[in-house]
């Protein structure tokens, strides 16, 4: 027994690992100066009787900043692209659309005259988007930053867009009209009469058994998957995928030489890439989500008359990528309700439909930091703590001031963001804005005005 490592041991090697991962995925801090940096004094010695390194051409650095929703990465990331010099590209499946503006919590007008910005307003709503098209927008959008020497700063928080975009995306065959069409096709009756489990036992029979996995009527994915598979006659997983070579990778260093991981530098990346991952105690994200849920309904002119444009162009819920987009969804599915009982609704029906927009947000806020948890690239910073205490720490972080390791004082352990079973059980909202029947006359009559067609 004496030469085994015990429990504690164990555990507190490896939480050492996992602090440290951002910095093993990024390029070595010894280019930083001593007389700047008295932190990296004793590491830069350390370094010094090591081997002299492959020389490399420097990488330029990007800065991404990502969170849950609500969590408010987008005003972080404006305030430091304002401070850098820099300009946004932005990550969000839904704001990449012309038209839905207060259910994506697009920047405003003013914001985007402080900061450029990038991948916004770029797509009618029946054009469909994916993490592949990001990729190629996204990687062309910050070469081209770059060449006009300012700071590329990421921020949104589509997990796959930003795992395709760091890593690399998955080396499969390209779409074509032609084979597009063709799947398209062989798909139609299909989705025309709801039988998604009949389309899905095709694809499964095709060669895809990971297709019972996706979400129901999500006939994007599945005519991409049997697509892939006419074209290749292999299903998607049968690709590699760079994010996963990367782990792989970083698993077997971290296994086989711990001792030298601080000075490992991720030469398969192109850029030099600084995440950010801003978030905040579980209840305490919730009761923001709740209250920005109502914030978009109270304006008669914000969600709901997006949504209600959506129906009147031709969409319905889940037809497209937009149709699909949570609160949109939700919305259209609200007010098609409204429209079939000629324009009315009762306080209690707009309370249910709210309580869902609410529901449904706080479900993808979990997902996305269960997603994020497992990507150990992002340094976990606390969005609770003062406002320029974190633009500082990242200004300083990017121009080599500081190391890039959070400080106690701001960091969030991604453990805190662990909502507790007796948590979770007890958890109810709490709206500020519609507490009763009376706060929400005013949306019954603009829907007893709009809706009644």
């Amino acid at each position: 027994m004496s030469g085994e490592m015990r429990p504690q041991q164990l555990g507190a090697m490896r939480r050492a690992i996992w602090r440290s991962w951002p910095i093993l995925c990024l390029q070595s801090q010894h280019r930083l100066l001593p007389s700047f940096c008295a932190s990296t004094k004793a590491a830069t010695m350390a370094a010094s009787s090591l081997p002299p390194p492959t020389h490399h051409k420097k990488k330029d650095t990007v800065i991404v900043i990502s969170g849950p929703t609500g969590a408010g990465k987008s005003r972080l990331a404006l305030e430091v692209a304002r401070r850098l010099g820099g300009e946004i590209i932005s990550a969000d499946s839904v704001q990449v659309y012309r038209g839905l503006d207060v259910g994506s919590a697009k920047p405003s007008a003013a914001e985007m005259s402080l900061v450029p910005h990038h991948l916004i307003d770029i797509l009618d709503t029946s054009d469909d988007y994916s993490a592949g098209a990001f990729f190629r927008d996204a990687r062309r959008a910050t070469q081209d930053v770059l060449d006009r020497g300012c700071v590329p700063v990421i921020a949104g928080g589509t997990g796959l867009y930003l795992r395709w975009y760091i890593y690399g995306k998955p080396n499969v065959p390209q779409s074509s009209m032609e084979s597009t069409l063709a799947v398209w096709s062989e798909l139609a009756d299909f989705r025309e009469n709801g039988q998604w489990e009949e389309a899905v036992e095709l694809v499964v029979q095709a060669g895809d058994p990971r297709a019972r996995d996706l979400s129901v009527n999500n006939w994007n994915r599945l005519s991409r998957s049997l697509e892939i598979i006419r074209s290749s006659g292999s299903p998607p997983s049968a690709f590699a995928l760079p994010y996963d070579a990367f782990c792989e990778q970083h698993d077997t260093d971290l296994t086989e030489a711990p001792s030298s991981a601080g000075n490992y530098e991720a030469r398969e990346m192109e850029y030099d890439f600084f995440c950010i991952f801003l978030a905040s105690p579980r209840i305490e994200l919730y009761r923001s989500i709740d209250l920005r849920c109502e914030e978009m309904l109270v304006d008669t002119g914000g969600l709901l008359s997006e949504a209600s444009w959506l129906l009147d162009i031709g969409l319905q819920p889940r037809m497209n990528s937009a149709s699909s987009a949570i609160g949109y969804k939700q919305a259209m599915e609200y007010l098609l309700h409204c429209r079939q009982n000629g324009g009315e609704s009762t306080p209690q029906e707009f309370l249910d439909f709210l309580a869902k927009f609410q529901r449904t947000s706080r479900n993808f806020a979990k997902r996305q930091l269960t997603w994020f948890r497992n990507e150990k690239i992002y340094h976990w910073v606390d969005g609770s703590k003062p406002f320029e205490a974190l633009v500082q720490f990242v200004c300083d972080a990017y121009h080599g001031c500081s190391a890039r390791m959070v400080p106690e004082s701001l960091e969030m352990k991604r453990e805190n963001c662990v909502l507790k079973s007796r948590d979770l059980k007890t958890y109810r909202s709490m709206n500020r804005v519609f507490l009763g029947g009376d706060d929400c006359s005013h949306v019954l009559n603009w829907i007893r005005r709009t809706q009644s067609k």
